[in-house]
């Protein structure tokens, strides 16, 4: 494994060695970066120390005699220079020094509150309330003003509300896969990605990748419920298939960015790896998916029970966004997932 700094924001990565010469993508900025030799890299704390950093002493994790630090600190180094470096080289690894210390206590995983309350939290911060209020508040806006407007605009106003919906749909996609990713780097709250929006065409990859994995595991049981119409022995196995082998799945698609994450063995390895774990996991999002059902019985009795089912549905993908995430930055040593990012 080669590991290094972003040169754009300080971020640190892993690649696996054979990357080496190519380049990656930073999971944080999202910008290219080229991946060094294993030689040259540059020498770089592991995760633990760089929580050590954030918890302890100011200048843990960082060479003492690099940036002229007093040499009573000095016990708290972690790493020490491999060599020497021109002033240029220097003067960047000041700058990640620099942005790295900035980076706030959420980002390691550091909870305020107790860990079972503060995950249904994730979505309570500005811009998760902002992008909640994109996803709810403008779909039932476009309804209501589709009833009321007349009926000579109908036809150019539906044009108008289908590209719209198209828009915000793609949109949730993709943020549900940036939480899952600021999740698995140690968010605790849902991200800002005004700025980083990418192009129309990578949300609608994005949007077919997690539709994949939904036909692949969930596809057999609707196929048989469609052929056979009725429930049997095939129909629970095929049920548990779906329901069991998904979370894990669609972590790894995710997180690997790539069909790589589909690999069967990886899946069945991951899970073997930490199965009691993850059977809780998956109680959780049968759990979710309950609610949602039962509030969607309800939906018909009143007009106000449709908001709330809407607002509940997306409130709780946000959270099974964060629990993926979570997940992998919990487990990720069991895990043991070499991540080409």
């Amino acid at each position: 494994m080669i590991k290094f700094y972003c040169k754009h924001c300080g971020q640190q990565i892993g690649v696996p060695a054979g990357f080496a010469g190519g380049e990656a993508r930073c999971p944080k900025c999202k910008k290219k970066v080229f991946v060094p030799e294993a030689e040259s890299a540059e020498p770089v704390a592991d995760q633990s120390n760089i929580s050590e950093t954030r918890g302890g002493g100011k200048y843990a994790g960082f060479d003492r005699a690099l940036f002229d630090i007093p040499k009573e600190d000095e016990s708290a180094s972690q790493v020490s220079n491999q060599g020497g470096m021109s002033k240029e080289e220097f003067e960047e690894l000041r700058r990640r020094k620099n942005v790295l210390e900035k980076y706030p206590a959420e980002q390691i995983g550091k909870r305020k509150l107790p860990g079972f309350i503060d995950v249904f939290l994730y979505p309570v911060s500005f811009w998760g309330l902002v992008y909640l209020g994109i996803f709810i508040v403008t779909t039932l806006f476009l309804n209501t003003v589709g009833k009321i407007i007349p009926y000579y605009f109908a036809c150019f106003f539906g044009v108008i509300v289908s590209v719209i919906k198209v828009l915000v749909v793609l949109f949730m996609f993709w943020y549900f896969a940036e939480c899952v990713r600021d999740s698995v780097e140690g968010g605790l709250r849902a991200p800002k990605v005004i700025g980083d929006t990418p192009p129309l065409r990578d949300m609608f990859r994005q949007m077919v990748d997690i539709i994949v994995s939904l036909v692949i595991f969930f596809g057999p049981f609707f196929l048989y419920v469609f052929i056979a119409r009725r429930a049997g022995i095939i129909f629970w196995l095929l049920l548990i298939y779906g329901i069991f082998l998904f979370p894990m799945a669609l972590l790894s698609f995710v997180v690997f960015d790539s069909i790589a994450g589909l690999d069967p063995r990886l899946i069945y390895k991951s899970i073997s790896n930490t199965f009691w774990q993850y059977c809780g996991l998956v109680l959780l999002f049968i759990a979710a998916v309950l609610v949602i059902g039962v509030l969607g019985q309800k939906a018909s009795e009143s007009g106000y029970m449709v908001i709330l089912v809407h607002f509940a549905g997306i409130y709780l993908i946000f959270i099974a966004a964060h629990l993926l995430g979570r997940f992998y930055w919990k487990y990720q040593e069991k895990l043991k997932w070499d991540v080409p990012l």
